[in-house]
């Protein structure tokens, strides 16, 4: 049994060692997630943030990186190319995020009131396979599907009577089959996201609101929706995040085009930092676009989730 006297000195301090790092194990574990989180994401923003006050432009390094204060910022905001990339970015987001979001809650709410707890199970293993797929895979997935001579979809719309389509060299179309892929993808991850805000709501509240009223919508407006808005805050932000940012699925599948009717916010500054090679406008324009980011975040924190508490 301690002694009064140890309990006396109070709860042990971890030791240091040369009197600044603790001795506890759990910092030294911590050290390798914290080195990669400075490699990975604190340096490269620092450095993004320094070329973006600054002329850098790699076909003409020869003349330096002069600071030229907030000349790149200036320039993005009055670059026309710019606010048509962004707002074909903010149309595509404003178009699939609603129609991600209610296939989700329609999947989910299916998923909750299935009785069967193995085809429960299948479904939802079923559901990670899409998210799983990488962008990259996406868009080469996307050029088969929408092939103008061997795809499904031209196959599909033909058992309808609807002839061949070129779907990746109309501009409608392909922006189109962009959207279509991405509904593919990240349906389940918002059905999955709100089946974990369905699972928490009380089973007696609900078999009582059942007993009550017929109508789901009732069930889902009064009882289920306090229970969905955290999880559809998060999905919210992430997929906005995502979408805003959406590169890789564009890339291999249409690479902006035609013309530029797939060009989104985050291809046309890939094409001006590594077509253009002007580093410093593309880093200007990368901040811009993580401050939208963030502004649009609090304000889906401010709206949505201030409701939910």
């Amino acid at each position: 049994m301690a002694s009064p006297a140890l309990h006396a000195r109070g709860p042990r301090k971890p030791t240091r060692y040369f009197g600044v790092l603790p001795r506890s194990p759990a910092f030294w574990f911590l050290i390798p997630a914290i080195a990669a989180l400075a490699i990975i994401g604190i340096y490269p923003l620092l450095l993004a943030l320094y070329n973006s006050f600054h002329q850098y432009k790699l076909a003409d390094l020869g003349s330096g990186t002069p600071f030229i204060g907030l000349d790149n910022y200036i320039a993005t905001l009055t670059d026309p190319t710019f606010w048509e990339a962004l707002g074909r970015t903010a149309l595509f987001l404003c178009l699939t995020l609603p129609i991600e979001v209610a296939l989700g809650l329609f999947a989910a709410l299916l998923l909750h009131r299935m009785e069967l707890p193995w085809l429960r199970a299948a479904a939802r293993v079923s559901l990670v396979i899409p998210m799983a797929t990488t962008y990259a895979v996406v868009g080469l997935i996307g050029r088969l599907i929408f092939n103008r001579q061997f795809g499904v979809a031209n196959y599909l719309t033909g058992l309808i009577g609807i002839p061949p389509q070129d779907w990746l060299a109309n501009p409608t179309l392909a922006f189109v089959s962009v959207m279509i892929m991405d509904v593919w993808q990240w349906t389940p991850f918002c059905a999955l996201i709100l089946l974990a805000g369905l699972s928490m709501v009380p089973k007696e509240a609900e078999e009582a609101a059942r007993l009550e009223t017929p109508k789901w919508s009732m069930i889902l407006w009064h009882l289920q929706r306090p229970y969905l808005l955290p999880g559809l805050t998060a999905i919210l932000i992430l997929r906005s995040a995502d979408m805003l940012k959406m590169f890789d699925a564009v890339f291999t599948m249409t690479r902006g085009g035609p013309g530029a009717a797939t060009e989104f916010i985050s291809v046309y500054i890939q094409r001006v930092g590594f077509r253009l090679f002007d580093q410093g406008m593309a880093s200007a324009q990368a901040i811009i676009l993580l401050i939208l980011t963030i502004v649009l975040s609090r304000l889906y924190i401010r709206f949505v989730y201030r409701e939910a508490a």
